[in-house]
């Protein structure tokens, strides 16, 4: 009994089946997949954990870090395109920009956790995460590709997929943080204006 219900809730945090009864459970109380067009990105309570955890702050650290990476990597792979010079550099830089990724694709997940009570796919980022699982997987592949020898150039391409889907999830980052600092409050709660998001 005490198993099943560590179980439940430890399934419960990266659920996000819609259909709750055909699954086998009651869906009273479930979250909705995303939140509504209008709906406010963060509760109350959300916002406060948001501003409390150090999470917030790393995250913050990682992104621009992650971007500046990318650009590099990116110069890297386009000079080895253009004059077929510089693989190693190009493959290194690829390398160094999945493992960032992966650790802020980690970090992003304890952060949602604090402060929405699930690993991935709260509502309020649910997009933003089903398209980095798709970023995630690029980078991957990219890594069994180079790992199994694949031909170079299908390294290459590989790598250029998972690059435009990181600038499109980036994008949807960059957007929610706008659309974040828009909020306000609900009147008569005396907060401030939101800060930083993911």
């Amino acid at each position: 009994m005490f198993t099943s219900s560590v179980f439940d809730r430890l399934i419960g945090t990266v659920d996000f089946c819609p259909f709750a009864s055909v699954a086998g459970r009651c869906g009273h109380g479930q979250q909705p997949l995303w939140k509504a067009k209008g709906d406010p990105l963060y509760s109350e309570d959300e916002r406060k954990r948001r501003d409390a955890t150090a999470w917030t702050l790393v995250q913050g650290v990682l992104a621009p870090i992650q971007f500046l990476v990318f650009l590099v990597s990116l110069g890297l792979v386009l000079r080895f395109m253009a004059t077929g010079e510089g693989l190693a550099a190009a493959t290194v830089s690829i390398v160094v920009k999945t493992f960032v990724l992966y650790t802020i694709m980690i970090t992003g997940a304890i952060w949602e956790k604090v402060v929405f009570g699930r690993y991935l796919f709260a509502p309020a980022f649910f997009w933003e995460d089903v398209f980095s699982m798709l970023v995630l997987a690029l980078h991957t592949a990219y890594l069994a590709a180079m790992f199994s020898g694949a031909p170079v150039r299908e390294q290459i391409l590989i790598a250029l997929a998972a690059y435009a889907t990181y600038v499109i999830n980036a994008t949807q980052f960059v957007l929610k943080l706008r659309a974040a600092r828009r909020e306000r409050p609900a009147p008569g709660t005396g907060s401030v204006a939101l800060g930083t998001s993911q």
